[in-house]
């Protein structure tokens, strides 16, 4: 009931409409998590709701894998993981930008059997049992191409733009990942979205908040455990303003906290070692030595962890486990909270990180709102119960659907395709993010080179900021961004080296034209989606005006401030800092600014994102594959089309009965043919069907099809003949009741009525062209009369309807035609000027009478004919 009032509030608060009917256009939102993707598909006249998979289903396993040569996804790829798990990949979330030799993709062995390779840039590739090997960008993008196309298939039409959810402590590394797996899948980046922050604007969805409201959005995922600090406020428009000309929702992140190493697949891995240590102590054998059982064993912890979230015991069964071995275990819930024991103090952690991040207390926070599938597992709730207390606990979002839903209408509000509830967001960085350059010593001789880091974006900085960084340079330098700290375990700190060219001929150029103290300025952004960049960088500097006006006015005027070394200012209006308050109006008219563009190369020394020509060499891969099992499907289809028709065909010829349609329209001769070639052709499936190649098999089936259509197409023809017939006969009937009016219309108009619309020679050619029509149609259907049915028809039905559409054309030419213009009559009396008043009168009033007896003659002969039209 809750889920279904949900829905209904959702379609009625969500505005959506497109700016032009004429134009198309849909945003894809996702939810990618470590077990479960989730799929929302933004198109106008679409029912704003949870993409379905091809099950019906609405939620979509993180799982690509292979059946020998057949790639699969979803629950498919995941049910093969015990027969063939070298082929099976899941969880490939804990994969992303990570490197090889990191704790990441040691966690990710010991809870997945896939065979793991190092790849030319570091990171991890999965092998298949046949030694084919895919990145995890390439698998990822295997995943969203699938979605993609799920999307396209509902919608009707190409999707392009995406919004995908991301966990709010991805580092640029995860999130580089994450865009280049779409760019492969052929997508564009609409933009990434903090799940936590997705949530938020779900939320606020359906509610107003007349006065600021604080929220804590606790997620709880298979991957990890996340904490967001969101306030919620309503924005009062302002007719004045472009960019807010109506209420508005505020939606400010305030804080984050987060554990990359609590979560659900941390539960499962943690029963599954129950039921390992089991299995081994009772049968004393390793299990850990067999990747089928391994592979089982994975599943059947998932399945007993949701049957725990709900009963105080459950039963782990596994057929053939390894070695013969059904295995057959009890597993208490008690049990399974031990083996957790350690981790009770870490499931609330993030909450109070993210409130210390936000400089908030628990006292401000008016509910904790749980979503995340882990957020159901009794043990997790327990213990944030414990922590905040019952009474700030919030169960009033979907847990599963609560993050892609919101993510669905943050791209909807980024799209200009659509208009939607208006709620503005803001996001902030979790991580300390800080410039680094050497100090310009020229000035010191033998100066030992220095390095000055500044703290360029600090934890908190909202997304979208932009700052300058000021320098005094005259050679080309490089600008490298790191995070101060090294923001995961395995991950590197160094982002990106900046290599600022051009820097010495354009400070020259500033020099020659008078400039002072010339400097580089370069403008670095924090992006919405979480990407710290350098913008841009220009020489900048400040020109003397050195002329008898500009002097005069350099007496009164004050210097400016010297421009600091390392000096950053924010905002995003300009790109450049601020003047210096000191000068005033009269200098700033005897100086006038230039700048001269600088080159920026952008490198990345520690991980790189993948490469132009990399990313097109993987999109070829995919799309090679693609081709493939495209073929695959129309072969799969033409060979069930062949067998299907073979399955009918052999179904009329086995009927006896002679009132059969297919026995009274076909011959015997015609039959046995029939039968001949089914014989042949069956014999050919049974023998070549495996190996035969689509225009085989649809060379096959014309084959046949070319020996049933005569017989069919009689069938046909005996079908639709009576109904051409009653359409060809009505055709007559109308066109004979128009001519019987205007034939009328046109003996009233030469008696002295209104004149006809119609000459007599139009009416004459309808006449020939029905005639004609009866003439044709009585012939012809007598000689169908005495065709037999096993005969071929001697008039189509085609020709019939075609003949009976030339009348009407000929009819319906006549029957638009506007009628002529009526004349008007005028009476004209003339009257001598001596003449007696009273006989004027006189003279004037009899003609008027006279007149009106002569307009009344044609009414009466049109109601005349109308009344003969009626009888008739």
């Amino acid at each position: 009931m809750m889920i279904s009032l949900y829905r209904l509030c959702f379609l009625v608060t969500l505005l959506l409409s497109t700016l032009s009917e004429n134009v198309l256009a849909s945003v894809l939102a996702i939810d990618y998590g470590a077990d479960w993707i989730k799929a929302s598909l933004m198109k106008p006249g679409v029912p704003f709701d949870v993409l379905l998979n091809k099950d019906s289903k609405r939620k979509i396993q993180s799982t690509v894998g292979w059946k020998r040569n057949d790639r699969l996804f979803g629950s498919d790829a995941a049910a093969v993981a015990g027969r063939f798990p070298q082929d099976s990949f899941s969880s490939l979330k804990f994969l992303q930008a990570a490197q090889y030799n990191s704790p990441a993709v040691s966690f990710y062995k010991s809870i997945s059997t896939a065979d793991l390779v190092e790849t030319d840039r570091g990171t991890v590739a999965l092998r298949r049992s046949d030694g084919t090997e895919w990145s995890v960008e390439e698998l990822l993008a295997m995943q969203l191409s699938y979605v993609k196309q799920l999307a396209e298939d509902f919608s009707g039409e190409k999707v392009y733009d995406v919004v995908v959810t991301v966990p709010p402590y991805y580092t640029m590394f995860e999130r580089d990942a994450i865009a280049d797996a779409i760019e492969i899948a052929g997508l564009r980046t609409l933009a990434l979205v903090n799940d936590g922050t997705a949530v938020a604007v779900n939320y606020a969805m359906t509610r107003t908040f007349p006065q600021p409201e604080y929220h804590v959005i606790y997620d709880a995922g298979a991957s990890s455990i996340r904490a967001t600090v969101v306030g919620f406020s309503n924005v009062a428009g302002d007719p004045k303003s472009k960019s807010l000309t109506k209420d508005s929702i505020q939606i400010m992140v305030e804080g984050v906290g987060f554990d990359r190493a609590v979560g659900g697949t941390e539960l499962d891995r943690r029963l599954r070692e129950i039921m390992i240590n089991d299995f081994n102590r009772r049968y004393k054998k390793d299990i850990r030595q067999d990747k089928r059982g391994m592979a089982k064993l994975w599943k059947e912890a998932g399945r007993v962890k949701t049957i725990l979230s709900a009963n105080s015991d459950a039963t782990a069964s596994v057929e053939s486990l390894a070695w013969d071995i059904d295995y057959r275990s009890k597993i208490t819930r008690a049990d399974f909270e031990i083996a957790c024991k350690d981790l009770k103090g870490e499931f609330a952690r993030p909450i109070f990180d993210a409130l210390a991040s936000a400089g908030m207390t628990l006292d401000s926070i008016s509910s904790v709102i749980l979503t995340g599938g882990a957020s159901r597992t009794p043990m997790i709730q327990a213990a944030v119960k414990a922590a905040v207390g019952e009474s700030k606990i919030a169960l009033n979002v979907n847990a599963d659907e609560a993050a892609v839903l919101g993510a669905a209408l943050h791209g909807a509000s980024l799209s200009k395709q659509f208009k939607t509830k208006d709620i503005r967001v803001t996001d902030i960085n979790p991580y300390d993010i800080q410039t680094s350059y050497t100090a310009d010593n020229k000035k010191v001789p033998n100066a030992k080179p220095r390095t000055i880091n500044t703290l360029i974006f600090p934890a908190g900085t909202k997304t979208g900021t932009k700052k300058t960084l000021t320098l005094k340079r005259t050679d080309d330098f490089p600008l490298k961004l790191a995070y101060k700290s090294s923001p995961a375990p395995g991950l590197p700190s160094e982002l990106l080296v900046a290599k600022i060219g051009g820097v010495a001929e354009a400070i020259k150029n500033l020099t020659e034209l008078g400039a002072t103290d010339p400097v580089v300025k370069a403008t670095l952004r924090y992006s919405d989606s979480g990407f710290a960049s350098v913008a841009d960088a220009v020489a900048y500097g400040e020109i003397k005006d050195d002329s008898l006006t500009g002097k005069l006015k350099g007496l009164f005027s004050g210097k400016s401030d010297e421009v600091v070394e390392g000096e950053a200012a924010e905002g995003d209006q300009a790109p450049f800092a601020a003047p210096s308050p000191s000068a005033s109006a009269a200098a700033t008219e005897q100086k006038r600014e230039d700048t001269i563009p600088l080159d920026v190369q952008v490198d990345f020394p520690s991980l790189q994102p993948l490469s132009v020509a990399a990313k097109r060499q993987s999109r070829a891969r995919l799309s090679t594959i693609d081709n493939e099992e495209a073929g695959k499907r129309r072969r799969e289809e033409a060979r069930n089309s062949l067998e299907a028709y073979i399955y009918k065909l052999r179904d009329l010829l086995d009927d006896d009965n002679q009132e059969n349609p297919f026995n009274k329209c076909s011959r015997e001769a015609e039959r046995k043919r029939i039968a001949e070639s089914l014989k042949e052709t069956s014999a050919w499936v049974s023998d070549h069907g495996d190996d035969a190649d689509t225009n085989q098999l649809l060379a096959k089936r014309s084959v046949l099809e070319q020996l049933e259509r005569p017989i069919f197409h009689r069938y046909e023809e005996i079908k639709e003949f009576p109904h051409a017939l009653n359409m060809s006969q009505l055709m007559n009937w109308q066109t004979r009741i128009f001519m019987k009016e205007a034939k009328d219309g046109l003996i009233a108009a030469e008696e002295g009525g209104p004149p006809s619309k119609w000459t007599a020679s139009e009416i004459e050619g309808l006449q020939k062209a029905l005639s004609d029509h009866e003439q044709w149609l009585d012939e012809w259907v007598e000689k169908q009369k005495k065709v037999q049915m096993d005969e071929d028809p001697v008039i189509l039905t085609s020709e019939m309807r075609a003949r009976a559409k030339t009348l009407d054309n000929a009819l319906q030419k006549l029957r638009n035609k506007k009628a002529p213009k009526v004349p008007k009559k005028t009476t004209s009396t003339s009257s001598s000027a001596s003449a007696d008043a009273t006989g004027t009168e006189q003279a004037e009033s009899t003609g008027t009478e006279s007149s009106r007896s002569s307009a009344s003659t044609p009414s009466s002969s049109s109601r005349s004919t109308h009344e003969k039209h009626e009888e008739l």
